[in-house]
C-alpha cells in the first residue's frame, strides 16, 4: 500500500458493520476494557478509554469503530484461530468511498486491530492507518463505565 494521508476526521468517522454473525464467533469476553485507538493520518492522535462491553455488543467492538457517517460491506471478513483479516469498502452519505484493508488478532482478553485505509479527496489520493489496541481488565465493569 502506498504512503498516503487521511484527516483525521474522516478515520475517525469511519463505521465498521457488525453483522449477526459475529456474535456467534468466539471473539472476546464482554467485561472492562481498556482500549486505545490511534489514527495516523495529516495529523497523528492517541485516545484511550476504559470501557463496558456488553455481551451484545461484542460484535460492534471486534469490528472496530463505529458511527452513523459509513456503511461498509466486506468482500473478507475472517475470524479464525485468534486471527482477524478484512477488506472491503466503506461510503458516507454524500458518496465518499473508502478501501479498507485491516489485520489484527484476537484472544478472549485481548484484541488488536490495524486498518490501512485508502480514498480520495478532489482527485487526490490519500490514505492512513487506524489502530486499536484492548485487553480486558475484569469481567465486571463499574456502574459509572462507559458503555460500547
Amino acid at each position: 500500500m502506498r504512503a498516503k494521508t487521511v484527516p483525521a476526521v474522516l478515520l475517525l468517522a469511519l463505521g465498521l458493520s457488525a453483522p449477526a454473525w459475529a456474535q456467534e464467533q468466539q471473539t472476546i469476553l464482554p467485561g472492562y476494557w481498556d482500549v486505545t485507538n490511534k489514527v495516523q493520518a495529516v495529523v497523528a492522535k492517541t485516545s484511550h478509554e476504559l470501557r463496558c462491553v456488553k455481551p451484545a455488543e461484542v460484535a460492534r467492538f471486534v469490528m472496530g469503530p463505529s458511527n452513523h457517517h459509513y456503511a461498509c460491506a466486506y468482500s473478507t471478513r475472517i475470524f479464525l484461530d485468534g486471527k482477524i483479516t478484512l477488506k472491503g469498502q466503506c461510503a458516507s452519505k454524500k458518496g465518499r468511498q473508502v478501501e479498507i484493508a485491516a489485520t489484527g488478532s484476537y484472544s478472549p482478553t485481548t484484541f488488536k486491530l490495524i486498518a490501512d485505509l485508502d480514498t480520495s479527496y478532489a482527485g487526490i489520493p490519500l490514505g492512513g492507518r487506524f489502530t486499536t489496541d484492548a485487553r480486558r481488565i475484569g469481567d465486571v465493569c463499574p456502574p459509572d463505565a462507559k458503555g460500547g
